[in-house]
């Protein structure tokens, strides 16, 4: 067994334990290695100091668990994207357009989600037309 200390793409280090060098590859290259923390599936070894054998006895590290509260709020506000993206029309650069023809009934009311700018989220708010921010998904993080 190896335990790697590693560090993903947001820059949150935990530790993970692998049977081999080359079981740390593969799961890593199949993005099947993910932060406690956020989620990200892109993560790195981080620079670790050696274990030198000495006379002295070496405390056994226990591996830390995630927190338990940060998973449940990270499935949480992945199950409210999922509820969110199953029952709208994803309509990608063109949200605040659409959102406007929706919001002015130039077309049939439904739900949408796509991405916006900040000035044009601006805009939107100052019209008076209702939206949210979705949470991004931790595949968006990667």
């Amino acid at each position: 067994m190896i335990r790697y200390t590693l560090r993903c793409d947001r820059d949150h280090e935990f530790e993970m334990w692998f049977r081999s060098g080359g079981d740390y590859d593969r799961a890593a290259k199949a993005k099947r290695i993910d932060c406690p923390d956020c989620g990200s599936t892109s993560v790195a070894k981080a620079l670790m100091a050696p274990a030198v054998a000495g006379t002295h006895r070496e405390e056994k590290m226990p591996v830390a668990a995630p927190d338990p509260r940060k998973v449940a709020l990270r499935e949480a506000m992945q199950e409210l994207r999922k509820k969110v993206t199953e029952g709208a029309d994803y309509v990608g650069s063109r949200f605040a357009e659409e959102a406007r023809k929706i919001h002015y009934n130039e077309v049939e009311a439904r739900g949408i989600y796509g991405e916006a700018s900040s000035d044009e989220a601006k805009s939107l708010a100052e019209e008076g037309i209702g939206f949210m921010p979705l949470p991004p998904a931790p595949e968006d993080l990667n």
